[in-house]
């Protein structure tokens, strides 16, 4: 078990699977969103959780005031899970689960609505140019002033951004390091001056 640390839900505890994923530490949950809130970037936030697992992470910005939340999980055990966590929470008129692999629910377009805010906690084992292809795919998912978070290994090479996500921090946690990048969106889909 593990809990949601604030919000409409603080202090709920949520179940994780027995085996296959790796939950986000309290400590480092708590350091991303103590981030996130003092950027504004929760609140009526459409979210997209990939390699979602228990969904601890969506969950916490539903629990913060997130507008809706997308959660991409593979794993039929992870998958189960995460939909009794959305079910015991009674947030299922405002999270999706789509059981299925991250790169082709992208490269398929993602979710229907652009998503404001992406978390991408993926294997620490995945190959790298699995992660690249990955963030690469994400490029028609993202609103115009989207943030990317990624939770890595400090042992694993810093990710390869696509040119239209720029790198703005980068922190570590013990053995787990968030990467943050923001959507460079081009001028070519800039709006047009009224």
């Amino acid at each position: 078990m593990t809990r949601i640390i604030a919000g409409t839900f603080g202090g709920r505890r949520i179940a994780v699977p027995p085996k296959g994923t790796r939950p986000t530490s309290d400590r480092v949950r708590e350091a991303l969103f103590s981030r996130l809130d003092h950027s504004n970037l929760l609140r009526g936030a459409h979210v997209l959780d990939l390699f979602a697992g228990s969904g601890g992470l969506g969950l916490e910005a539903l629990s913060r005031g997130a507008a809706e939340a997308t959660f991409v999980e593979a794993n039929s055990s992870a998958a189960r899970v995460l939909q009794s966590n959305i079910r015991e929470l009674g947030v299922g008129t405002s999270a999706t689960l789509v059981r299925e692999r991250v790169q082709p629910y992208l490269q398929r377009g993602g979710p229907s609505t652009k998503a404001d805010l992406v978390f991408a906690d993926p294997p620490y084992d995945i190959p790298r140019g699995e992660m690249a292809d990955m963030l690469a795919a994400l490029k028609p998912a993202l609103a115009s002033a989207a943030v990317v978070v990624v939770e890595w290994s400090t042992r694993a090479p810093l990710p390869d951004w696509p040119h239209f996500l720029v790198p703005v921090a980068r922190k570590e946690y013990g053995e787990t390091v968030l990467h943050y990048a923001e959507f460079d969106k081009p001028a070519e889909f800039d709006e047009p001056a009224e």
